[in-house]
């Protein structure tokens, strides 16, 4: 039997309710086979697939619509991207994630509403004929200038 593959996540807290420490002290708790970082925007988790997958969605669920999960290509500490073996400085894509980070506020905004308000719903033109009258006082108006 071959092991399940390995997979990392990054999961951004951008929440009022819950703190990184909130969501890596549920899966300390959780007994998850995963290894789990810290960050400033929230936790790099890296394990076997399936339990990465379960795991992400149960802490998505603490507050689905201000938790936000995006794939990792590296482990935490992998030395292709680890900045103390590289010679320090942000990582390769520290500040593209930092861009989206600033950007989640009013994401989860937009989500919560959708959630409460249900989707908006555009109004459709609906095809009238002008009158002959609306068309000649339109001309009128415009003459008058």
């Amino acid at each position: 039997m071959t092991a399940e593959k390995e997979i990392t996540k990054v999961i951004v807290i951008s929440s009022d309710k819950v703190l990184p420490v909130d969501a890596a002290m549920k899966i300390y708790e959780s007994e998850f086979p995963v290894t789990v970082k810290e960050t400033c925007f929230g936790l790099i988790v890296t394990g076997p697939e399936s339990d990465v997958l379960q795991m992400t969605e149960e802490i998505r669920q603490l507050d689905k619509n201000h938790i936000f999960v995006k794939d990792r290509g590296f482990p935490a500490g992998d030395e292709r991207r680890c900045r103390a073996v590289r010679g320090g400085g942000p990582r390769p894509g520290f500040h593209f994630l930092r861009e989206e980070v600033r950007m989640l506020p009013a994401i989860g905004a937009a989500l919560d509403e959708l959630e409460t308000k249900g989707p908006v719903r555009e109004k459709k033109n609906e095809k009238s004929r002008l009158k002959v009258s609306e068309l000649e006082r339109i001309i009128e108006s415009q003459l008058a200038r």
